[in-house]
């Protein structure tokens, strides 16, 4: 159980006897009035984490722009190195790229947990720092069906699967069955779990940390029912990427790939609709999560962070829908960031990578960064302040089911020169030149003039670790 579980206890008990108010929230815990003095001398931490959701999907959640773009930074260059959930997620808890995680499949919680991962990460540093620390929602897939609370989380809400309803939760060791009801609405238990916990904390006088991760836009993507029709008829993105129509200087895996039929099309759009619609219930969670910061007076003293574990296909070089690719759809993502310091409606072209997470967090808490990090703190480019900055990103995967037949690659993307070169296990080669190509539509890959620069950066990266990580990618 957790170390702060009988607390807890204890808490939700008085505030139950003030009123029934509380019994809303879905929580142990909450706190109906705090002090506004009584401020943690270290930055709270409010990490949300969508999954699937594409960069551009920004577009569809008003409020999240409104109280964090538009009062924070925005990334244009944010990305993530494996584009699949499990080995994504196991990055941002550890700093490092899936080739130093050993985590590269969607079972992955498995050889996280058996490589002993969960005794020294993102939240057993924070937890020694002095933070409260709390995770609600998906956790790793291939965690299910089970009461372990894995070390440094005071408060544990995490569930398994993708169910919008009827679902199960794992609440600090007790499995919680979650109905069909409106007010079982996953995203919106998120919700209610987070702010009792920022509440808590803030009444505790003690800094916090809270991992929040709902299942949003991912498949099925249902919407809450008042969200439901929100955006009747809207259309899916459409690039110039969108149904490719000359893809014979692409890899066989895509050559084999059939034009979109108007009904394929029409699949997308209606599933691009039901993702936007579920993304309601994620605006309403930021939008919720600044306004209790606020009223517990921790707003100036909290840095919230959005992003996803990864993109997502709709329909570009004619995939109907997926992920795990190394095509900017499945790689890019969306970050924004609030905080002290920050200016407000700030943008940065740095490059970002999911490995800086860590980093960053036990930087802004003022703790020691591990020393096998493989990313590097943002901390810097938040303020506005950074100078010298990496160059380029290293992009690895296996095979996976959700790659469909897309077979293991390594890749290297620069942003200097903006290119894209991949290496895919059985021969095949893929070389972009983005500024001039941004939708990947001209493979200019070819044997005889291999790029012999990006070839040789890229074996340094796709062994690295650590220090040599950060000294590839910077191009020493």
């Amino acid at each position: 159980m957790p170390k702060n579980s009988g607390r807890l206890f204890l808490a939700s008990m008085a505030l139950a006897a003030v009123g029934g108010f509380a019994v809303l929230f879905l929580s142990s815990e909450d706190s109906s009035s705090v002090d506004p003095a009584q401020v943690a001398q270290k930055p709270n931490i409010v990490f949300i984490i969508t999954d699937d959701m594409r960069y551009d999907d920004l577009k569809y959640m008003p409020k999240t722009r409104s109280v964090l773009k538009q009062k924070g930074m925005s990334f244009e260059d944010a990305f993530v190195s494996n584009a699949l959930c499990c080995p994504s997620r196991a990055t941002i808890m550890r700093g490092q790229y899936s080739h130093n995680t050993g985590v590269w499949s969607n079972t992955g919680w498995h050889a996280y947990h058996e490589k002993g991962r969960e005794r020294d990460n993102v939240a057993t540093r924070l937890d020694a720092a002095g933070y409260r620390t709390g995770l609600f929602g998906k956790y790793l897939n291939g965690y299910h069906d089970t009461t372990y609370v894995p070390q440094g989380w005071d408060r544990w809400f995490a569930t398994w699967g993708n169910s919008y309803f009827n679902y199960d939760v794992n609440d600090n060791g007790t499995i919680r069955h979650f109905g069909t009801k409106a007010s079982d609405y996953f995203t919106d238990v998120l919700r209610n779990n987070t702010l009792a916990f920022i509440g808590t904390s803030a009444a505790q006088g003690k800094p916090f940390f809270a991992y929040v991760a709902p299942h949003a836009p991912h498949l099925p993507a249902r919407p809450a029912p008042r969200d439901m029709h929100t955006y009747d008829g809207v259309k899916s993105p459409r690039p110039l990427s969108f149904n490719e129509k000359y893809v014979s200087d692409k890899p066989p895996w895509i050559r084999q790939l059939p034009r979109l039929t108007t009904r394929k099309i029409a699949q997308i759009d209606n599933l691009h609709e039901k993702r936007v619609e579920s993304l309601q219930a994620v605006d309403d969670l930021v939008g919720s999560v600044v306004d209790k910061l606020r009223n517990t007076g921790q707003l100036s003293h909290t840095y919230i962070f959005l992003t996803s574990d990864n993109g997502f296909d709709l329909g570009e070089h004619r995939i109907v829908t997926g992920k795990a690719r190394p095509y900017e759809e499945d790689i890019r993502i969306p970050l924004l960031v609030r905080g002290p310091g920050i200016a407000a409606g700030s943008t940065t072209y740095k490059l970002a990578l999911n490995t800086d997470y860590l980093p960053t967090f036990t930087d802004l808490a003022g703790t020691q960064t591990p020393s096998y990090v493989d990313g590097r703190s943002l901390r810097l480019v938040l303020k506005g302040s950074a100078t010298g900055w990496r160059d380029a990103i290293l992009l690895e995967a296996h095979k996976t089911p959700e790659g469909g037949s897309t077979p293991a690659y390594y890749g290297i993307r620069t942003t200097s020169v903006k290119r894209k070169y991949m290496e895919y296990a059985g021969g095949a080669r893929e070389l972009y030149n983005l500024g001039s190509d941004p939708y990947e539509l001209n493979n200019k890959y070819k044997a005889s003039t291999p790029p012999t620069s990006l070839a040789s950066r890229l074996r340094a990266l796709k062994s690295c670790a650590a220090d040599t990580c950060r000294a590839a990618e910077n191009g020493q």
